[in-house]
């Protein structure tokens, strides 16, 4: 059963649309993870060390987007109390993924008005990533990932708005957990292969195209819901 009754695998969709959001998870965390790195002892720099490192602040990163499906999801619940309310939540969900689009695209920003809306949080949480610094053990690196979850994004806020529309806390988590796998080849790439495909998906190019096949997405989704707002339903 698809909970979002679209139709569409939900879970491969929200994968696919982290990796489109490529461009600008380089943009906003791709400096993140360059100064953790930096900030390891030289001493301490071994590959394996880096990896183990890497991988626990996105498994902590992760971490904190299912918390945050999950949450959203619940609330979910008590909203789409009717067919209607459900509707209302789809279609949320859907203007959220066009705003996303747009975003990506370079099209329009106005997803920096609802980024903004997260920074009174991020003020409370940054000085307990601050205080985990320097990091040079992997549940460090997973309490900074899980901090660093929190970090206001707009990408993010979009997928938790269709979260949000599953009104399942199961499904709202495996959502967010989907969506947080497809930023990691993004945020994993180091060296050479990281310019690569820097340049790759930065390429206007690139991110009209990422931005065309989820506005494409989200108006199918509108046309889905479009039967329950007729007459007699």
């Amino acid at each position: 059963m698809d909970p979002t009754g679209l139709g569409l695998p939900p879970l491969l969709a929200a994968f696919v649309f982290g990796l489109l959001g490529g461009a600008h998870c380089i943009g906003m965390c791709g400096g993140i993870m360059s100064a953790l790195t930096f900030a390891v002892p030289p001493s301490m720099r071994s590959p394996a060390r880096l990896s183990g490192l890497l991988l626990g602040y996105n498994l902590g990163r992760i971490l904190s987007y299912m918390a945050a499906g999950a949450l959203v999801a619940s609330l979910g619940t008590l909203v789409a109390l009717t067919p209607a309310a459900r509707a209302g939540l789809q279609a949320l969900a859907a203007i959220m993924l066009i705003l996303m689009a747009l975003y990506i695209a370079n099209w329009w920003k106005g997803l920096l008005k609802v980024e903004a809306l997260g920074r009174h949080l991020w003020r409370y949480l940054e000085p307990f990533g601050k205080r985990l610094m320097p990091v040079v053990k992997v549940p460090q690196a997973i309490a900074l990932g899980a901090v660093w979850g929190w970090l206001p994004c707009g990408l993010v806020y979009s997928m938790l708005a269709w979260s949000l529309a599953t009104a399942d806390p199961l499904f709202g988590a495996s959502l967010m957990a989907a969506f947080g796998l497809g930023t990691l080849p993004s945020l994993l790439v180091t060296g050479f292969a990281a310019r690569q495909l820097s340049a790759l998906i930065r390429h206007p190019t690139t991110r009209a195209l990422a931005a065309l096949t989820i506005i494409g997405f989200a108006l199918w989704q509108i046309s889905m819901l479009l039967p329950l707002s007729a007459p007699g339903h």
